[in-house]
């Protein structure tokens, strides 16, 4: 397993199973017996793709240990957590995004999260606005916007094929090699970022059992949605941070997000030579980001207040 000094592995029971997050509980962080109750909460979420899980923010949430409680799920299909053998749709983590807040957190908290996980979590934030004080996403897309479909695509008809699925996902993505090959040419933008650790931790999470149901109800398209339908109506201060060079999708994508409601986004940032998942390819800016986003959006929620 893949944990930072300190941290340990604790879980809830959702609706669909048990849901595994990571948590401080010794030290450096928490010293001579004493606990993290009384220090505002961050979560951290993991966005969606072969062998995601709670590893991919492990290099950032460290750095805020010791002043607030981190928590760090594995989405239900992901990581450690349960694997129902299921068809997965966007309901499902709505629902259970909104069972762990409600089981893990006191009030409402500052929400990190990521990519497709990162639009889910704006649509849960809009139907539980009480459960959130604040949204730092990095590239939220729901791979289906402003009226494209990303289930029409080449790839999502071709893992749409019973049988050839599982090939495709044993054989393409459950693999050292697949897993480096989709690292290198769809996630990050310098592939001399990629080390073996990441490697090894994508590899573990993807060859959990049953880890293919929810990675090719993701591939399918089963999971996507138009998140600029969402936006509008979203009440949360927000930050996003995007990638240049994602794959999957543009930052003008982002920028139109926050031209559709400015009121909620209050801030974009742009990064150049960086791809899908800044907080594994450059942490260290990531931190630095967050770092100055939490209080500008602590402010704007007490302007709105």
């Amino acid at each position: 397993m893949f944990l930072p000094p300190g941290f340990e592995q604790r879980s809830v029971m959702t609706s669909l199973g048990r849901m595994v997050y990571y948590t401080a509980a010794g030290e450096p962080w928490l010293r001579d017996g004493a606990d993290n109750t009384h220090k505002p909460t961050l979560v951290f979420v993991h966005g969606f793709g072969g062998g995601s899980s709670a590893y991919e923010w492990s290099k950032v949430y460290p750095a805020f240990a010791a002043e607030y409680r981190i928590v760090a799920p594995d989405l239900i299909g992901w990581g450690r957590s349960e694997h129902p053998a299921r068809s997965y749709r966007v309901e499902d983590y709505l629902t259970t995004i909104a069972e762990f807040l409600e089981q893990t957190c006191q009030g409402a908290v500052a929400v990190i999260a990521s990519s497709l996980t990162a639009a889910m979590v704006v649509r849960v934030a809009i139907a539980r606005p009480e459960l959130f004080r604040s949204l730092i996403l990095t590239t939220p897309a729901g791979l289906s916007d402003f009226g494209e479909n990303y289930s029409r695509s080449f790839f999502a008809q071709i893992v749409s094929v019973p049988i050839l699925d599982r090939l495709l996902y044993s054989t393409g993505v459950a693999t050292s090699n697949g897993i480096r090959s989709f690292l290198e040419q769809r996630q990050f933008a310098q592939p001399n970022r990629i080390y073996e650790e990441i490697v090894a931790a994508y590899l573990e999470s993807a060859t959990q059992p049953n880890a293919e149901y929810a990675a090719l109800s993701f591939v399918r398209g089963d999971l996507c949605f138009d998140l600029s339908l969402y936006i509008p109506q979203l009440s949360i201060p927000t930050a996003i941070i995007w990638g240049q060079k994602s794959e999957f999708t543009s930052p003008e994508i982002g920028q139109r997000f926050a031209q559709i409601n400015p009121q909620a986004i209050k801030i974009f940032q742009s990064l150049p030579e960086v791809g899908l998942t800044p907080q594994l390819e450059l942490p260290a800016v990531t931190i630095g980001l967050i770092r100055q986003f939490l209080p500008l959006l602590t402010s704007f929620e007490a302007v709105v207040a």
